[in-house]
């Protein structure tokens, strides 16, 4: 257990400080917000997607960053797969090796155990993560070991024992928020 969060900490720590610390573009540009989600020398070779999966650039690398306001993302090959699938509401994600995420802006907050919750309730622990990246693998029995709590401190693994199940990884320990959290 131990040996993999030491992993996922040490690729949080690949992030360019100067990736973390540029001014943020907004919505209004779809192009740069999207990039600003991703790592520069990455996003900007990457295909650029609206919201609705229309590509605003086409790209020169295996990557795409996605304009989805409030949640601007940018992955790999593998986490296209996935999309691909959890927007179908798929079972299978047809992921077949490790894939790389990254949300430099954060997010406003999803369940951490509901794909598909629209907002939070008192029992789908919605969390809010600032800047992270996410990491997906082809078998969910790699995720074991790894906590479930976004509380933990660390990485974590969302959507557990679902086929989406994936390890966020915060870039600030505490910057995870889970304000609907009843034990708080």
């Amino acid at each position: 257990m131990y040996r993999s969060l030491a992993l996922l900490t040490g690729l949080a720590l690949l992030i360019p400080a100067t990736a973390l610390a540029q001014a943020l573009p907004t919505p209004d540009d779809p192009i740069a917000y999207a990039e600003s989600a991703g790592i520069p020398e990455i996003a900007a070779e990457a295909t650029i997607l609206d919201a609705e999966g229309n590509v605003l650039r086409q790209g020169t690398n295996e990557w795409f960053c996605v304009a989805a306001e409030g949640q601007p993302m940018c992955g790999d090959a593998q986490w296209m797969t996935w999309m691909d699938a959890y927007m179908n509401q798929r079972a299978e994600t047809g992921v077949t090796e490790l894939g790389i995420s990254y949300m430099l802006q954060g997010d406003e907050g999803a369940s951490n155990i509901d794909p598909y919750a629209e907002g939070p309730t008192a029992d789908n622990e919605w969390v809010i993560t600032g800047p992270h990246l996410m990491m997906i693998v082809p078998d969910p029995a790699l995720l074991e070991g790894i906590p479930t709590d976004p509380d933990a401190g660390g990485p974590y693994v969302m959507w557990r024992d679902t086929p989406f199940a994936h390890v966020m990884v915060p870039i600030y320990e505490d910057d995870v928020e889970m304000p609907y959290r009843e034990d708080r």
